[in-house]
Parts: C-alpha cells; structure tokens; sequence
C-alpha cells in the first residue's frame, strides 16, 4: 500500500509517518518508481506505537517494541528490551502516583485549613462588636 492509504488505516498522517521513517521506526521499501510502500506488518508496527504512546510512553519508548516486532515476534512487548521499558514507566508512574498524593495531602490541609478559619470567622461574627465576614469576590457573606 502507499503512504496515504496506510495514514489513513493508521488514523495518523503522512507527514508522521515520514518523520516516523525518519527516526527509523518505520522502514520503508521502495518501488521502482522511488514510490514508499507498505504492508500489514507496517499496519501492525503502527498501532504499536500508537497504543504505547496512548499509555504514555514516549516516542523513543516505543522503539524496543517495535525492534521487537520487526525481528519477527509475536507480540512487542515479548522482548526483554521491552519488558525493561515497561518496568522503567512503572517505575516512573509510582514516582508520580507518590508525588501525587503528597501534593493531595497538601491541598486537603489547606482546605481543612481554610474551612476553619472560616467557620472562626462566622463564629466571631455572630458575636457583638464581631468581625463582618467579608469576601473579595463576593462582598458581605451575610
């Protein structure tokens, strides 16, 4: 198939697909008229990085996925190059999920934080000669 036709199967764009040749993802074979030509096997090495990248990795993390392919497996993660990148991204997804929830711990405390300063301010403001509450965007809350 031709460089438009395999695009379009692949959901994606000519100009990716060059840049994917480019980067030596995607070999191309030509034909006697310097034509690029594809087959399934391109198809397959496609929604390879495709789905990768749809969970994330990056482009070059495709790459053990797709020697993988090339070299006439299966599948592209039955490699131990690619079993490598996957324990690297999980690696790398812990690292986030733990940073994550640190910074949640951090917002909740400052909510915690804020709602009682708040309901003080309400309290105090229910006593004579309190404070009125007040809010910038809103004016007097009461």
């Amino acid at each position: 198939m031709r460089i438009g036709e395999l695009a379009a199967r692949a959901g994606t764009t000519t100009r990716t697909l060059r840049y994917y040749e480019a980067r030596g993802l995607l070999p191309a074979r030509r034909d006697d008229k310097g034509h690029r030509t594809y087959d399934e096997g391109h198809l397959r090495l496609l929604r390879q990085i495709r789905t990768l990248q749809d969970f994330g990795f990056g482009l070059e993390e495709t790459r053990p996925f797709v020697e993988c392919l090339r070299a006439g497996h299966p599948e592209g993660d039955s490699c131990p190059a690619s079993l490598l990148v996957y324990r690297r991204k999980l690696d790398e997804l812990d690292a986030l999920i733990g940073q994550l929830t640190r910074v949640r711990r951090t917002v909740a405390g400052e909510l915690e934080r804020a709602e009682r300063a708040r309901d003080a301010l309400a309290a105090e403001s229910l006593v004579p000669g309190g404070p009125e509450p007040g809010c910038e965007l809103g004016g007097l809350t009461r």
